[in-house]
Formats: structure tokens, C-alpha cells, sequence
């Protein structure tokens, strides 16, 4: 699938009906996702593969797999009201792109449960974690779990991240390494009522890592 038909594909995904803001929970644009699934697509980690979606919302990311031909998705999330949304949206979009949605599962469950799952033999680990972790901007430090998780859970990871945060990120995961980096820009629409501006405009990094758990 083209670039930018997948991001028109995925325009058509909802977002959140009422966001909670300590969850900082922002729709994944799909000028951000589409690009961001072609690059794993393109690695060879989506199609064929089992996939887990941490943090998954209304299941952008989880759908975009399928759509691009993911094995089986798995999204996790700790709000059980985004999971209702994510099911529905995915049913939704089975319907037009004609995968089969009974390929996709929504958990609630907070991601540093994961590894239990899998230590416990609940869950096995996947080939390909694809994450956009809350940026920290409500408590420092709030990405760190879901890196936490996703380096026991998977093979390779896919993560969007603030601007300036390779160095931090590199020495954090290792020895897990990270093999690919670009820069986008992530516009962000007027969610809350702090935002002054109806879409604000801030830089990206999306990181490539394998494990090496």
C-alpha cells in the first residue's frame, strides 16, 4: 500500500470522545502514523508478524497493522473506555479494507503488566511493538514504562518521542539498540483547555530498537 493512501486510510480512524489529560491522550495524527507504520512495513515488521500496540487509544496503530497485513495485533490500553472505541473503530475499518478484524485484540490492562503476562506464559512475546508513549508533558519520566514493557515484550520496537530525546533513549534501553531514527512533525489539535492554539506543531523522533532481552 502506497504511503499516502494508508495515511487517508487511517484519517478515517476516530479519535477520543472525552481525552483524560493525565493520560495526555492525543489522537496519533495519520500524518504520523501512516509514515510511521510504512517504515516498519517497509523493514519487514508488520506483515506476517504478531504486533503489540502499547498505549493504543482508539487503535490507529492497531488497525494500520492489520490493515498493512500484521499476523495478529494485540493493543493494550489502561482506559477501558479508548478499548470500547478501539474495538469499534476496528470493526469499522474491517469492514471497508476487508481484513479480518477477529485478527485484532484490545486488552485494558497499564503496560507494566505486560511483562507479567509473558513471564507468565499468558502472552508470548511479540515480533513488533509499535508505541506512541505519553511525551512526559503532565509527569516527567511517563514514557519510561511503556519502554520498560516493550523491551520485554517484543523483538523490535517502533516509538515516537519528543525531539532531542536519542541520547537519553540509547543509553536507557541498553543494550537494546536503536537501528533507525527519522524527524517529523506531530500536530497536535486543541485537545484541552490549556492549549492556546487550535493545532500546534512540535518535532518528533521515531526510533527503530531491537531488544536484546
Amino acid at each position: 500500500m502506497k504511503l499516502r493512501t494508508l495515511e487517508i486510510a487511517l484519517e478515517k480512524v476516530e479519535g477520543f470522545a472525552a481525552p483524560n489529560v493525565n493520560l495526555e491522550q492525543y489522537k496519533t495524527p495519520a500524518v504520523v502514523a501512516a509514515p510511521f507504520l510504512h517504515m516498519a512495513f517497509m523493514n519487514g515488521d508488520i506483515e506476517g508478524k504478531t504486533v503489540y500496540d502499547l498505549g493504543c487509544g482508539t487503535g490507529i496503530l492497531s488497525i494500520g497493522a492489520a490493515i498493512l497485513g500484521a499476523d495478529s495485533v494485540i493493543g493494550f490500553d489502561i482506559d477501558e473506555t479508548a478499548v470500547s472505541s478501539a474495538k469499534e473503530n476496528a470493526a469499522h475499518m474491517a469492514d471497508i479494507f476487508e481484513y479480518d478484524d477477529s485478527a485484532i485484540q484490545f486488552i485494558v490492562s497499564d503496560v507494566l503488566k505486560i511483562p507479567e503476562m509473558i513471564e507468565s506464559k499468558e502472552l508470548e512475546r511479540a515480533d513488533t511493538i509499535l508505541m506512541n508513549p505519553p511525551f512526559g508533558a503532565q509527569e516527567k519520566g511517563n514514557d519510561r514504562p511503556f519502554l520498560d514493557a516493550a523491551i520485554a515484550a517484543g523483538s523490535v520496537i517502533y516509538s515516537i518521542h519528543n525531539k532531542g530525546s536519542r541520547a537519553f533513549i540509547e543509553k536507557y534501553i541498553k543494550p537494546a539498540v536503536v537501528t533507525n531514527c527519522f524527524i517529523t512533525e506531530f500536530p497536535i489539535r486543541k485537545t484541552f483547555d490549556f492549549h492556546k492554539k487550535e493545532i500546534q506543531t512540535i518535532d518528533v523522533e521515531i526510533y527503530r530498537i531491537e531488544s536484546k532481552s
